[in-house]
């Protein structure tokens, strides 16, 4: 039995296989669109019934009229890519949440959520695009689709573990799956930092084809670090420190600025052919 889901495992990592535009990093996915999206939709609806929506109209428009530029450029970029289809299931709504939570997201197919508590953090229009085209990635990279694949792996994982120690004692049995649970667990924050990096990445892109500084992707970080954080140590966390963040932007700004600045000319051609 422990063969045929390792064997099941390689076959899955075989045809599930797939890149991710722009990074170009291989990821894993088994879990299709059409499986994950209405729940996602579902989710951030009621979410949206239970939790403080914005009475502020002002900062609410700015919300929206940048998530739109990024979702727009996104948009343009996956249609332009034979992506026409991916392009077509997104939903694209974006809340601004009266929370003093220091936070933002967005769910599968477009669907994304600032908190207030973000806002001094941003600390301007660039700022807000450097966090929306963060948040806008990780839908764009299927991040939630990889993430839930890796959740089916580690309980086919599980499942081996158990099977492969069922002769063994009750002392060795618990020091396996001892040592299963902490690799599993370290290995899914790493996976989650792998995730972040990325959308860092592609978010910096996303705002450059969106006409927006990227230079303000470094200062949302330098400014998120001056508010202190947690001092647990980065291979135990779920995301990267704040100072690696800022150095991997930095490195990367010169790439993502020639990307979207090459994307942006050859749309600027084809729309005009």
């Amino acid at each position: 039995m422990k063969k045929i889901i390792s064997l099941i495992l390689v076959f899955i990592s075989i045809i599930a296989c797939s890149t991710v535009p722009i990074t170009g990093r291989q990821r894993i996915n088994i879990v299709s669109d059409s499986e994950i999206l209405p729940a996602s939709f579902a989710q951030y609806e009621g979410f949206l019934k239970e939790n403080k929506v914005s009475s502020d109209a002002e900062m609410t428009n700015v919300i929206q009229t940048v998530g739109m530029n990024i979702s727009r450029a996104v948009d343009q970029f996956m249609r332009a890519n034979g992506m026409v289809n991916e392009a077509n299931s997104y939903r694209w709504e974006f809340n601004l949440i009266d929370d003093s939570t220091v936070n933002a997201w967005c769910m599968p197919g477009g669907k994304v959520v600032f908190y207030t508590g973000i806002l001094p953090v941003c600390a301007n229009t660039d700022g807000i695009a450097a966090v929306m085209g963060h948040e806008v990635a990780h839908a764009f990279a299927k991040h939630g689709q990889e993430r839930m694949t890796t959740a089916y792996g580690q309980q086919l994982g599980g499942i081996a573990v158990a099977l492969g120690t069922a002769g063994q004692n009750t002392e060795s049995q618990i020091l396996w799956n001892t040592i299963y649970g902490v690799g599993s667990q370290v290995g899914m924050l790493a996976y989650s930092r792998t995730h972040e990096t990325e959308a860092d990445k592609l978010g910096m892109v996303f705002m450059i084809m969106a006409g927006y500084n990227p230079e303000e992707a470094i200062q949302v970080w330098v400014r998120m670090s001056e508010k202190g954080g947690s001092s647990q140590p980065e291979f135990l966390s779920t995301h990267p420190s704040n100072e690696t963040r800022i150095q991997n932007l930095r490195a990367y700004l010169p790439t993502a600025i020639a990307y979207a600045n090459k994307f942006n000319a050859q749309n600027e051609v084809d729309s005009k052919n």
